[in-house]
């Protein structure tokens, strides 16, 4: 062989490994928003008015939630603006008071807003234990890449790091 052939012959081996590593890494994205969205489709979707409902009917004595204070749990949310078919994702160690943020006027504005005027929305919650996931940041991280909530949605970052 002559060194063009070994030159051809290496830059062929190249991008064959190129094009392996590119398949691999869109394979392991493919399987991240699966399991994503396997964890969003396995818990209880509810609207805004059916979460206040929850939540008033879980006051014990004093003003305070029992709901909030025994079920309320590390994990992330995506809020789902079904009028305009656009997402916000957070996160929140207690995941129940961060929801109630966005609703009440003290989260994203952006959501608020578009709750306050009457768009319809809805809320799905998961956890952190048990979601294959080490931490909140690359769970939330993930979840807003799964629903494109930073480019076509209500989040202003891809997520912490």
């Amino acid at each position: 062989m002559n060194k063009m052939e070994i030159l051809i012959y290496m830059l062929i081996f190249y991008v064959v490994i190129m094009i392996a590593i590119v398949w691999y890494q869109l394979a392991q994205q493919k399987k991240i928003r699966d399991q994503i969205r396997g964890l969003a489709n396995n818990t209880l979707e509810m609207t805004p008015e059916e979460y206040f409902k929850m939540r008033s009917k879980s006051f014990g004595g004093r003003g305070r939630p029992k709901y909030s204070n025994n079920y309320n749990f590390p994990g992330v949310y995506i809020l789902h603006n079904k009028s305009k078919d656009q997402y916000y994702v957070g996160q929140g160690k207690l995941v129940l008071n961060r929801v109630n943020s966005h609703f009440t006027g003290r989260g994203n504005g952006d959501v608020y807003a578009d709750y306050k005027y009457g768009d319809r929305w809805t809320i799905k919650m998961i956890a952190l234990k048990n979601s294959g996931f080490s931490t909140l940041n690359a769970l939330e991280r993930h979840t807003i890449s799964t629903y494109d909530s930073f480019r076509n949605g209500y989040n202003r970052n891809r997520g912490n790091k």
